[in-house]
């Protein structure tokens, strides 16, 4: 099996522990980037979440460091049937 034919099951495993991460008490936006932001185009797993309409940020006090990241009811619905 190539690193390729893995990438899959990684990425899913990977997406499990944000959602999990998420849900486990209320996360910052600014929290959340510095640690799930990544540049390396394999590893997309924060913005694959939120394209996937599974984490959603609300606005918080003006600052974007200040909105909160919360699970969405797809991101709830896919953590809970995993």
């Amino acid at each position: 099996m190539s690193a390729t034919d893995a990438t899959p099951d990684a990425m899913r495993l990977a997406t499990g522990n944000l959602l999990r991460w998420i849900a486990a008490e209320p996360r910052g936006y600014g929290q959340t980037m510095e640690a799930w932001r990544s540049s390396c185009p394999r590893l997309s797993v924060w913005e694959d979440a939120l394209l996937e309409g599974l984490v959603e940020i609300r606005p918080g006090s003006g600052r974007m460091a200040a909105a909160q990241v919360r699970l969405t009811a797809r991101g709830r619905a896919v953590l809970g049937a995993g």
